[in-house]
């Protein structure tokens, strides 16, 4: 599975961007899909993650409330809806994939090192 990542952009606080994660390859729908994060200086940071099918998601305490993670697995493309953004979001927004059946073995599915598959990463600005 290869993955790209969009939607970036500038956005003022309090605004509202979506991110697109697209994939190749026809076992994407088989795939748990991770996005992270990580702003100058800091550590690669778990945002949210959804299950194979949809049918559940997770999000980290930061974004829960104000980011909702989705997928249509017709179109191999998993987003990130992300509103009410804060000065705190600004960061370089990464999507990852990995077979769901890997993931479900440890339920590890904040970790990166659950990922195999990794997009480019897609910059999000905010302003004050």
């Amino acid at each position: 599975v290869q993955l790209q990542a969009s939607g970036g952009g500038l956005v003022q606080a309090g605004g509202s961007l979506r991110l697109s994660c697209a994939a190749s390859g026809h076992s994407f729908r088989l795939y748990g899909v991770g996005w992270f994060r990580q702003a100058p200086g800091n550590q690669r940071e778990w945002v949210a993650a959804i299950r194979y099918n949809g049918g559940s998601t997770y999000y980290s305490d930061a974004v829960r409330g104000r980011f909702i993670v989705s997928r249509g697995n017709a179109k191999n493309t998993a987003y990130l809806q992300m509103n009410d953004l804060k000065l705190t979001d600004a960061a370089v927004y990464y999507c990852a994939a990995e077979s769901w059946a890997s993931i479900e073995r440890t339920m590890l599915y904040a970790d990166p090192k659950s990922y195999d598959h990794w997009g480019q990463g897609t910059e999000v600005t905010v302003s004050s």
